[in-house]
């Protein structure tokens, strides 16, 4: 099982120079990863199951959308400024609850995909995914006529 988040950028030239992924890493460490368009999750693994936690505040069920395409399970979820009004009338002095669209992706290898179940609550969204039972060839034995 491999419930590690699925990245696009598999390089052989990963270790070289990128600029691009030094800014990034830059931006990272300033702001932190919620301005990556992502949220924190945590998974744990029992005998029978994989548990994501996602969290999620001040999402509500509506606004996340929970796709699985192609053995890869995404989560997305999108929430409006409702500032945008308010500020007119200058009620705001200072706005920092982040808006817009935030997702992640992970791969699905070893999970029953038909049998995961979601909830949300207090704003953790939680899968339950039941381990992919591998059913092991029934032996028999053959008869000689």
């Amino acid at each position: 099982m491999s419930l590690i988040p699925y990245r696009r950028n598999h390089n052989v030239f990963a270790n070289y120079y990128n600029p691009f992924r030094m800014m990034e890493d830059m931006e990272r460490e300033f702001f932190g990863e919620q301005r990556n368009g992502s949220f924190s999750t945590d998974i744990r693994e029992t005998d029978t199951e994989y548990v994501l936690e996602a969290d999620l505040p001040g999402f509500k069920k509506d606004d996340i959308n929970i796709d699985i395409n192609d053995n890869t399970l995404t989560i997305h979820a999108e929430r409006h400024s409702q500032h945008e009004d308010k500020d007119q009338k200058g009620n705001y002095l200072r706005c920092e609850r982040s808006y817009g669209s935030f997702s992640r992706t992970f791969g699905l290898d070893g999970v029953d995909t038909n049998a995961i179940r979601a909830g949300f609550e207090n704003g953790v969204l939680t899968l339950t995914m039941p381990k992919l039972v591998v059913q092991q060839p029934a032996s028999r034995r053959l008869e000689i006529e």
